[in-house]
């Protein structure tokens, strides 16, 4: 698995095409049900307007399994569709938009529903600011206190190093979060450090922030 962005914050954007009213909503959601229960939010929050139509992208951006849109009554494609082309086109992972549409009177026809609907999400995602997801492991070992310094010079000089524990009692029990395409190459190189008398191992899989 590669690294890829997602969103820091929510984004709320609102503009007005041909007396329509759009308001764009695009929230983080990391699973399939946190963006279904974000667009129920969405949807009772703006109950009184005709159309709530979303898409999301609700892992990794490469995996097309967590796609899903929704036209919510538009002509079929003018909506979802567009919606979710912004979504991937963008290359941010872990996100659902949601347009709520005020019907202002005038019909917008086919082209510029999937222009609007696809023009207001591209607009919100001009303010989204996003994270770096990097899929990490946890390698664990323990050494004694003479390589202290010179392993931590070896992560920091030569590896994506995401976060250190330590725990210090007659050795030093090391809990280092890495970046899991390293792994082996870290183990390699603290084994070779220790003169072949340090094997890290990797302990578990985690997703961890990188700001």
């Amino acid at each position: 698995m590669s690294e890829y962005q997602y969103p820091a914050a929510a984004v709320v954007y609102q503009e007005e095409i041909k007396k329509s009213t759009f308001i764009v909503h695009l929230a983080h959601t990391s699973t399939l049900a946190a963006a279904k229960t974000f667009i129920k939010e969405i949807q009772e929050k703006y109950s009184d307007a005709r159309h709530n139509c979303w898409a999301y992208v609700a892992g990794h951006p490469g995996g097309s399994h967590v796609y899903g849109f929704s036209d919510d009554g538009e002509p079929s494609g003018t909506a979802g569709k567009p919606i979710l082309n912004v979504l991937t086109g963008s290359g941010v992972g872990e996100i659902t938009a949601v347009v709520t549409r005020y019907f202002g009177g005038v019909k917008l026809g086919t082209g510029g529903l999937v222009r609007a609907y696809g023009g207001s999400v591209n607009n919100a995602m001009k303010e989204l600011k996003t994270l770096t997801k990097i899929p990490s492991v946890l390698l664990i070992g323990d050494t004694d206190y003479s390589l202290q310094g010179a392993l931590e010079q070896l992560l920091k000089m030569n590896f994506q190093v995401i976060h250190i524990d330590k725990q210090f009692a007659a050795n030093i029990k090391w809990m280092i979060h890495i970046d899991r395409r390293q792994a082996q190459q870290a183990i390699k190189a603290i084994y070779d450090l220790s003169h072949g008398m340090v094997k890290f191992t990797i302990k578990h899989s985690n997703d961890l922030e990188s700001h």
